[in-house]
């Protein structure tokens, strides 16, 4: 009997792992294939083995890729965009959020809802005006003319995010803070930023990645080989005549490997923020 019993447990166990095993292969495979795929040449991409384990590691995929293109110029320009803007619209979305929800001041409600209705604006709408205003300020073919627009269309949500976790802060702690005769500066220093980090590094992967990936104001605002990113080098390894998957495999591999480390360095802090806020409001 109780070795029936221990039986229909474990099926049932096994049972209810299928869907975590399946949600886990779904969610692994494409980085898998992704690496297969830049360890094969044209013809196991397309005929022979487009889904399976490379027959042979081609790992001059990755020589090719890093010396027969500009790719560690790409590489450069997408690093200095990314973490310049990252760390503004950190900057600059924390004392917005702070201003607006541990001040009283007037307007301060209108502030915040014309920042917030920014993030309703689609892109493909201030293309044009964009554009003409980065020629008009000479910024074409700079950093600046990818930087300003991220931080400026990045801030919104940063600020929606850092607004909501910063309301759940008791008054208590700043109260006592400001007793011990903390400075409205020593106050959002020592104390807010600490209890932010976690909302900060979720805020921090988000905004990175999509600065990294972004493509299409790249793609309008640059045209100048030197100031290319990577998304927009990756656009021109197709050749006219005949392109290597392999090596643009490669490519988007080495593109995948800073997100993969941001994300490892700050996971930790992105699963506090889900538990950290309900302690801190209670």
């Amino acid at each position: 009997m109780n070795s029936k019993t221990t039986s229909f447990r474990s099926i049932g166990s096994f049972l209810l792992q299928i869907p975590l095993w399946l949600y886990f292969i779904v969610s692994v495979y494409p980085l898998f294939w992704m690496i297969s795929y830049s360890l094969k040449n044209n013809d196991e991409i397309f005929v022979t083995n487009p889904f399976g384990f490379p027959a042979h590691f081609r790992f001059e995929n990755y020589v090719n890729a890093w010396t027969q293109f500009n790719i560690p110029r790409y590489f450069m320009n997408s690093f200095i965009v990314s973490i310049i803007s990252t760390l503004c619209i950190l900057l600059l979305a924390l004392m917005f959020a702070f201003a607006v929800a541990r001040m009283q001041w007037k307007f301060r409600t209108a502030v915040r809802t014309y920042m917030i209705v920014g993030m309703f604006m689609p892109l493909q709408v201030i293309m044009i005006p964009l554009a003409i205003l980065v020629r008009d300020f000479h910024l074409t073919n700079t950093y600046g003319a990818l930087i300003i627009p991220y931080i400026a269309i990045g801030l919104p949500f940063s600020t929606m995010v850092f607004y909501g976790f910063l309301v759940s802060i008791p008054r208590e702690i700043e109260e006592a803070a400001c007793i011990d005769g903390a400075s409205i500066y020593r106050l959002f220093a020592q104390v807010i930023l600490p209890l932010a980090l976690p909302a900060i590094a979720t805020i921090a992967i988000f905004q990175f990645l999509n600065n990294w990936n972004e493509f299409t104001l790249a793609y309008i605002l640059i045209s100048d080989e030197n100031m290319k990113t990577l998304p927009l080098g990756l656009l021109f390894f197709q050749g006219s005549y005949s392109t290597d998957w392999g090596a643009m495999g490669a490519v988007m591999t080495i593109a995948s490997v800073p997100m993969v480390l941001v994300y490892l360095l700050l996971s930790e802090q992105v699963e506090r923020a889900m538990t950290v806020g309900s302690a801190v409001k209670g």
